[in-house]
């Protein structure tokens, strides 16, 4: 007979922890297996029977009747030998079970079997918050900052206590992480330790982070009515969002601003400030990379097909503005577009355009 309160706190494992029942059972009879071998010098297999009502908990063990062909471990017996106990023994058969009294264990056994419980435990914990864990790929999740040493963060996940790991190159340029600190993080992958351990590797520099951010913010997109053709960044200073419509009524660039920049803000809030132009995707390469080098205009852009380069003219005036800090602007729109762009000034150029996106 066990307490009510041994049946209680099985209960709470479950709930509370997420140990699933079963597993918990398993456990002990994988720990109390071990404990009797070491008790008795032979293995047997064994099962747990709990009655709620009574609040008792039975113990049996057994030997499984197995063909000659088979591989014999401990708590197997061969069809052979179960005969000579049983005579109408067959394969899958239980023989020799029997009730064991968990007093009769010695104070080492039963160290054995806590040994035992403890490390299946864990290990079955272990394989459950990975699992879980495999489904979050991709996703973003509100993260712990518990320490930093040197370049690398290391944050807790709030849904399952995972430690996750944010490299100097998956962080913002010029954020700061203080231990306590509730960021959010992509979660780019999973990957195990030499010692076999879980390892969440996190972002916030990730392309996939944006995209989330936006599929989060723009019901649009999560809709399939405006979808993302490719998105190029240089976490903590730009990012460039190629976007387009599937419903010719829906104006891609201003669903993803959002209301006098409702949507947008609170993306680039997230990214502390980090500027974000949206551009609308074109089939057609001229107006695609005229796109592109927002925030400026286009004048006129020249392309070559056949070595994938282009020349873009910008009025003089807004020739910083096309080239960007370090050349950041133009860097991104060709990788945008996947051209090689180079920004002119118009007035360098020896032919005036009839239209603002113009092809020689």
């Amino acid at each position: 007979m066990l307490s009510k309160e041994f049946f209680t706190a099985l209960d709470e494992l479950e709930r509370d922890r997420h140990v699933d029942r079963d597993m918990f059972i398993s456990s002990m009879e994988a720990g109390i297996a071990s404990a009797y071998k070491k008790e008795v010098g032979e293995g047997f297999h064994i099962r747990i029977k709990l009655n709620y009502d009574k609040h008792e908990i039975k113990v049996y063990a057994y030997k499984r009747v197995i063909d000659e062909t088979e591989k014999e471990t401990d708590g197997d017996i061969l069809l052979a030998d179960a005969k000579k106990i049983k005579a109408s023994a067959k394969i899958g058969d239980e023989i020799m079970q029997k009730e064991l009294s968990l007093k009769q264990f010695s104070r080492i056994a039963a160290q054995t079997a806590k040994q035992v419980v403890t490390q299946r435990l864990n290990d079955a914990k272990k394989a459950q918050i990975f699992d879980e864990m495999n489904d979050k790929e991709g996703e973003i999740l509100p993260v712990i900052v518990r320490r930093v040493e040197g370049n690398t963060v290391y944050v807790e996940i709030i849904s399952t206590q995972m430690e996750g790991v944010m490299g100097l190159n998956d962080q913002i340029n010029g954020e700061k992480y203080n231990v306590g600190d509730i960021i959010k993080v992509f979660v780019k992958k999973l990957k195990k330790s030499q010692y076999g351990n879980a390892q969440v590797m996190v972002s916030r520099s990730n392309v996939g982070f944006v995209k989330r951010l936006f599929e989060n913010e723009v019901p649009e997109i999560k809709s399939g009515v405006i979808v993302i053709k490719k998105i190029v960044r240089e976490a903590g200073f730009r990012t460039k969002i190629a976007v387009s419509s599937n419903d010719p009524s829906v104006d891609p660039v201003g669903a993803c601003i959002g209301p006098k920049g409702s949507r947008i803000n609170g993306i680039v809030k997230e990214l502390n400030g980090e500027r974000i132009d949206v551009i609308e995707w074109s089939s057609d390469p001229l107006q695609y990379i005229a796109n592109a080098i927002s925030p400026a205009k286009a004048s006129l852009v020249q392309v070559n097909d056949g070595a994938y380069s282009a020349r873009v003219f910008v009025k003089d005036e807004a020739l910083s503005l096309a080239i960007g800090r370090d050349g950041q602007n133009a860097r991104l729109a060709a990788k945008l577009t996947e051209w090689k762009i180079d920004v002119k000034p118009l007035s360098s150029c020896d032919i005036v355009p009839e239209e603002e996106v113009g092809e020689i």
